[in-house]
């Protein structure tokens, strides 16, 4: 049985992309909406961490940075052990629009899980998407 391989969101953000591209790729950006701290290295083989207060953690490694339009990184894939070296890839991709801009976001790369993993994976980053992007409105509208 085949699966959905990617997740994709747009959201129109009512914010210069200057300021989006700041809120996705600087250490204080990251570490306000997406978790509670965060470090990142911006280049491509660079590396990302963020941390939450309740001690969890992910790392990423950078694998795109086309300023201003195009970040990417790969991660750990949600509900599998620590020490599985499979990842996904999330892209952000920013567009101008007259209001803002237009941020999409894909993850990929569900498709190489099995059933019982898949829907954990799938299921959990649908539900995380849709609350972080939430959380990057409500952070980009505060700054």
């Amino acid at each position: 049985m085949g699966f959905p391989d990617q997740i994709e969101r747009t959201v129109e953000l009512a914010h210069p992309p200057a300021k989006v591209w700041a809120a996705l790729t600087t250490a204080e950006g990251l570490g306000t909406w997406f978790g509670h701290q965060a470090k990142i290295d911006l280049r491509p083989g660079g590396a990302a961490e963020m941390t939450w207060t309740s001690g969890d953690r992910a790392e990423m490694r950078i694998e795109r940075v086309d300023e201003p339009t195009t970040f990417g990184f790969t991660w750990h894939i949600y509900g599998l052990p620590a020490e599985d070296e499979r990842r996904t890839y999330v892209e952000f991709t920013l567009e101008p629009v007259d209001a803002g801009t237009r941020l999409t976001v894909i993850e990929s790369g569900f498709a190489q899980l099995p059933d019982g993993e898949y829907a954990k994976a799938y299921g959990g980053n649908t539900e995380g998407w849709a609350s972080e992007l939430g959380e990057l409105v409500d952070y980009l509208d505060a700054a």
